[in-house]
């Protein structure tokens, strides 16, 4: 039997949850549209508006926890919030609902809360001596008591569930536990108006400086300088740390107090280890930190997709990318910040998770898609990456792989630019296209026995070609010049050669139903292909799946080994635990400890090996047809 309280009575709704606020915005909206005396419900703005901040101030919390490049030296824990953590943690803002309901009962209860002044500096006063004479030691025996095995079974071991602290944990909590922390809030602003202090200023202060240090100390990342302690050595037991309350995670029976670590001093539940390991933090946040085995290079596709970050909205990051309405109002702000990053910025980290031991990071180069384009831009592009991959090896990184445009051939040969003007490279460069050709070439059936393909003489369209025709199917490849055909015909063994059939118009593959589609084609040339044709492809943006007779690959992706550890956001559109191939392709070269360099041409001698090497350490082809 579910234990009373210990459930939200809407936790099936999901987001039609908020329709809850409803009658709140109805009431206000009538008030002002059809009664005289507007500021009658006014009470009812103050609400939604308090609401409204107290997710702002929970929102810039968790932004900053997850901007990785700036905290990765301060981590209290050093594993990642993973999918599993935010699933868990996905209504964390039922608290705000709940005490919105109650509030709007009080202001029902009692109209004169209505008639509050302004400002009253002694309200302030009052509500911070009540905060600390009556809230803060209520809390802590409150908090006590529900590590008493009942009430921790049946309702804060909720709280505890989540393995990695972070600003979202402090609302994911029990009904009763959040019943208890409206009386520990409440006590101190109706205290204050019971003594004739109350204000609306005093009511919105303490309300969202309680929610401020509730976020502070679920941060994953410390923030207090232990320099402040040194000098003011008393204030260490009148507010708390981030890495003080983290101990109260992992080390249960200690560290209870809500914010002054005083009353964990009287009750003798002050872990002794609290002061050292806050001063060991802080005192290393000037270091490199851990250094990651491999690095993913990446880059920003366009300017929506540019919000798919956990530190823009880690619930959003944490599902494949897809165009919401909901994002349209941030666009104005998010190109502004792309005009900012293209004027001053620099690589940095915004994801990471942990594989048998070794640490993958993901980092970004600061530019959008369209930029790669740009004749003039293409200096500047190659500077950040060959900045990442010198500062790999200075990190001591032993496999960097370059995302999709960052490995372009006309960029920079695939790499080789980088490998050739710097021969004395530790870091493994790698384009991971080996991997991206196995994927694909892997999907076709085996009764396959002819292929369209554009792009045909770009460096995966080659590889593909060569390694089809050894393998006796023919491939038409798409290209006007009878050049780089021929190239690449030589390369083919003498008798497979017949096999490679140069094609200059798309009316040719009107009778094949395998296109791989390398170079981007449009609709009306898609047209071509006949009933029932199935486009794999390698190429971005992907293609407009507008053909309902017709089948779609999605780009070359591979599912990371089930132990994995604290991955939680998605790779562009691909699903959780899915990565690109050529992010995969960096993953088996570093797994696997191979010494060379994977740039420029892709050794079709190697496709296969590449493909096992990938099977035998737990990758797994992904199912990519989408109808």
């Amino acid at each position: 039997m579910v234990a009373p309280l210990s459930a939200w009575p809407w936790e099936h709704l999901g987001i039609f949850k908020y329709i809850l606020y409803g009658p709140l915005a109805a009431k206000a909206w009538y008030s002002w549209m059809y009664e005289d005396n507007i500021l009658k419900d006014l009470w009812c703005i103050h609400i939604l508006l308090i609401c409204t901040l107290r997710g702002f101030i929970h929102q810039l919390w968790s932004s900053y926890n997850n901007m990785f490049f700036l905290t990765r030296n301060r981590w209290i824990k050093q594993q990642g919030v993973d999918f599993k953590q935010i699933d868990d943690e996905w209504d964390w803002d039922n608290f705000i609902i709940l005490q919105a309901m109650l509030a709007s009962m009080a202001c029902l209860i009692f109209p004169s809360l209505n008639t509050l002044p302004l400002w009253n500096l002694k309200g302030f006063i009052a509500s911070l001596l009540l905060h600390v004479t009556i809230s803060e030691p209520l809390y802590y025996w409150a908090h006590r008591l529900f590590h008493k095995p009942y009430l921790f079974i049946h309702y804060h071991s909720l709280h505890h569930s989540s393995p990695v602290p972070h600003p979202f944990t402090a609302g994911h909590a029990t009904p009763l536990e959040h019943l208890v922390l409206c009386t520990v809030i409440g006590i101190p602003i109706t205290g204050s108006i019971l003594m004739g202090y109350g204000s609306t200023a005093m009511i919105y202060g303490h309300v969202l400086v309680f929610d401020f240090f509730r976020c502070l100390g679920h941060s994953n990342a410390e923030v207090v300088p232990h320099e402040v302690f040194n000098k003011l050595p008393l204030l260490r037991y009148f507010i708390y740390t981030p890495t003080y309350h983290s101990l109260h995670h992992t080390e249960m029976e200690t560290n209870f107090c809500l914010f002054m670590p005083l009353f964990d001093a009287l009750g003798n539940t002050l872990n002794t280890k609290s002061f050292e390991l806050h001063k060991r933090i802080t005192s290393n946040s000037g270091k490199n930190g851990r250094v990651p085995d491999f690095v993913f290079l990446a880059h920003v596709v366009d300017i929506m997709s540019a919000m798919h970050t956990p530190f823009a909205l880690r619930s959003f990051a944490s599902t494949p990318f897809c165009m919401r309405m909901f994002l349209l109002p941030f666009w104005p702000l998010t190109f502004m910040i792309m005009l900012v990053m293209w004027g001053w910025s620099k690589t940095f980290l915004v994801s990471f998770y942990n594989l048998r031991g070794r640490l993958h990071q993901t980092w970004v180069v600061p530019r959008f898609g369209f930029q790669y384009f740009l004749p003039f831009a293409t200096k500047g592009i190659n500077k950040h990456i060959e900045e990442a991959i010198l500062r790999a090896d200075r990190l001591g990184v032993k496999v960097i792989s370059l995302a999709a445009l960052n490995k372009n051939e006309a960029l920079n040969g695939g790499g080789t630019l980088f490998v050739n003007k710097h021969p004395e490279l530790k870091v493994r460069v790698v384009h991971g296209n080996t991997l991206t050709a196995a994927v694909i070439l892997n999907e076709f059936s085996k009764d396959v026995k002819e292929v369209f393909l554009t792009g045909a003489t770009s460096k995966l369209g080659r590889a593909t070609a060569l390694y089809l025709c050894r393998k006796r199917v023919r491939v038409l490849m798409l290209t006007s010049s009878t050049e780089r055909f021929q190239k690449i015909l030589k390369e083919a063994p003498v008798d497979c050669q017949n096999y490679l059939v140069q094609v200059t118009k798309y009316q040719a593959a009107q009778n094949c139903k395998t296109w791989i589609v390398g170079k981007w084609i449009t609709p009306w040339e898609q047209s071509w292909a006949p009933s029932g044709t199935h486009f794999h492809q390698f190429v971005v943006p992907p293609i407009l799946p507008i053909r309902r007779d017709c089948t779609y690959g999605d780009l070359a992706a591979m599912r990371l080994p089930p132990d994995v550890e604290g991955l939680g956001s998605c790779e562009y559109t691909m699903e959780r635990g899915v990565v690109h191939a050529c992010h995969a392709g960096g993953v088996v070269h570093q797994l696997e400890g191979w010494s060379h360099h994977e740039v420029g041409a892709i050794d079709v001698d190697r496709i296969d090996l590449v493909w096992e090497a990938a099977l035998k350490h737990g990758l797994k082809p992904v199912s990519s047809v989408n109808n």
